[in-house]
């Protein structure tokens, strides 16, 4: 009897012992997932930061360096193109859109064709390839989809069942880890990625910007994007800063977008009936204008505009048309179809064009900078709570908290009055529409095979 007992009471214990295994199982995957990206993003970077070098030193000096960027970057561009499209599809572009478009597609095997470990793979390769190519590309949104690639991952490992939340919790990690600004992840997830406010997932993504940012933390240390800087306004000329780089970059970041989503519909028309070949040759000739444009500002329209950026935020004068020509280089490289971002690009834009503002009006370069960053990242992704913090976050500039604040607002609110459909979202609307015309046309041919049948 006493045996028995025993046996009753192991019995018991090892139920509670794996139900509860069973429960925690979907956390523990979540979790590893989360700090995946933290890890990966900081290899992504590195990568990312090897390939534009490389490029700089074949292109910095010597008999080469005006020849090969028209070779080597048209080159770059069609090669990246015609992978994107053959072996990795859906990777194309910055990857935001494909993330925004999985959260509000229900069907698994369509999620599937926009978040997969094979993508995210593939959009890494490919991102660094640009970057090789001298393509005025950034690292930064592509790490969304690669984050919200890996976590629809855990899900189905997992048997998680939140996957729109864990896609919003892949992307905000991304965005965290790749910036290293915790609070930019979490407010992109819930201004832009979700445009709501999601209170079941809040803790998803709050988890998992915590686990990625120490992963990221533990094999990056801790840093500023841009180093610290204290810029304030002291006199009444800075305080204009706030109304021109308002405007003013709210009406390029809308300009931008707005022909972003005007060409892309364009070509996409043009492109018909051979979508490949036709693309490729674009690809090719923006390739080739990326170049020419790159040699004519001696090399500086090149890669992310990293080190153009944070000069200007250090208080250094960029030359007065850099911003005009970052924002044609970045333009190019967007619509030739390769993977990568526009969010490094962006803020080197809004740099160069707050430097010139500062520069015609004498004000402080470094404060001009910071404005010009935030107005017309505002303009681009009309997300002025995203726009003020990520720029508060890479800058540390806590002495201009108020006059950040305003210039998102102000550049929003232009940006708006002039593009009324944001950039990101307008983009997901492809890949919403592509997924149910791919839908439909599985249903037709079910269909088909079923009258067949009978």
């Amino acid at each position: 009897m006493p045996s028995l007992i025993r046996k009753s009471k192991l019995l018991r214990r090892s139920r509670v012992f794996w139900g509860s295994f069973s429960l925690w199982r979907p956390r523990l995957v979540f979790w590893c997932g989360a700090l995946a990206i933290g890890v990966i993003s900081v290899g992504f970077a590195k990568l990312a930061d090897l390939a534009q070098k490389a490029f700089g030193s074949l292109t910095a000096s010597g008999e080469w360096a005006f020849v090969l960027p028209l070779m080597l970057t048209p080159l770059g561009f069609v090669v990246a193109a015609y992978l994107a499209a053959t072996l990795f599809p859906n990777s194309q572009g910055s990857g935001i859109p494909q993330a925004i478009a999985a959260r509000h597609l229900r069907d698994e095997a369509d999620r599937t064709r926009l978040l997969s470990l094979r993508i995210a793979f593939g959009k890494i390769v490919l991102t660094v390839l640009g970057l090789f190519s001298g393509a005025s590309i950034g690292r930064e949104g592509p790490t969304v989809q690669v984050g919200a690639s890996i976590m629809l991952a855990v899900a189905r490992f997992g048997g998680v069942a939140q996957a729109r939340g864990l896609i919003l919790a892949g992307s905000a990690a991304g965005i965290a880890a790749a910036f290293n600004t915790p609070l930019a992840g979490i407010v992109f997830a819930i201004e832009e990625m979700s445009r709501t406010y999601e209170s079941r997932a809040n803790g998803l993504v709050l988890t998992a910007v915590i686990l990625s940012g120490l992963a990221a933390l533990g094999l990056s240390g801790s840093y500023n994007y841009f180093g610290f800087a204290s810029a304030a306004p002291t006199v009444a000329r800075d305080w204009g800063l706030v109304l021109v780089c308002g405007v003013g970059g709210g009406a390029l970041g809308a300009a931008f977008s707005g022909f972003a989503l005007h060409f892309g519909q364009r070509i996409r028309r043009w492109a018909q009936p051979q979508p490949l070949r036709r693309m490729l040759a674009l690809a090719g000739l923006c390739g080739l204008a990326v170049a020419i444009i790159g040699v004519a500002s001696g090399g500086a329209t090149f890669g992310t505009g990293y080190e153009q950026a944070r000069g200007a935020v250090e208080g250094h004068a960029l030359p007065l048309l850099f911003f005009v020509e970052k924002l044609a280089a970045s333009f190019l490289s967007m619509i030739s179809g390769i993977p990568g971002g526009i969010f490094a690009p962006s803020l080197a834009v809004g740099a160069g064009f707050g430097s010139t503002v500062g520069t015609l009006m004498g004000t402080s370069i470094a404060l001009a900078a910071i404005l010009g960053m935030a107005g017309y990242f505002a303009g681009v992704v009309q997300a002025p709570m995203t726009a003020f913090v990520i720029i508060l976050e890479m800058t540390g500039d806590h002495e201009a908290v108020i006059p950040i604040m305003a210039v998102s607002m102000i550049g929003y609110i232009t940006s708006r009055v002039l593009s009324r459909e944001p950039l990101y979202h307008g983009l997901s609307r492809v890949f919403i529409a592509a997924a149910i015309r791919a839908r439909r046309a599985a249903d037709r041919g079910e269909e088909t095979m079923v009258r067949r049948g009978e």
